[in-house]
């Protein structure tokens, strides 16, 4: 896949307790679970991201709680975002 642009995701749970579960892009298409996607970028064989409002980019890294599973958050300017939630769904 290589650099992949992320334009939609998929969502479970409640509103205030919202997992991504997929991540895709609907104009090319592809489409990934989460899982995948951290798979993915551990190995270094695929990079992701988004375009924000204002068209600057924002990297797709893996967060790591200590409690839980490894979710997917966007990285802008050395800060951890949450330009994913945005969003439109697959």
């Amino acid at each position: 896949m290589g650099d992949c642009q992320i334009t939609c995701i998929t969502l479970s749970g409640t509103r205030s307790h919202d997992r991504i579960t997929q991540i895709g892009n609907a104009s090319v298409p592809w489409y990934l679970t989460t899982a995948d996607a951290v798979q993915r970028i551990d190995a270094k064989t695929d990079t992701f991201y988004v375009m924000d409002a204002s068209g600057r980019r924002a990297n797709v890294g893996v967060v790591r709680p200590s409690q839980g599973l490894p979710y997917l958050r966007t990285y802008a300017d050395s800060v951890w975002t949450d330009n994913l939630l945005s969003l439109g769904v697959c």
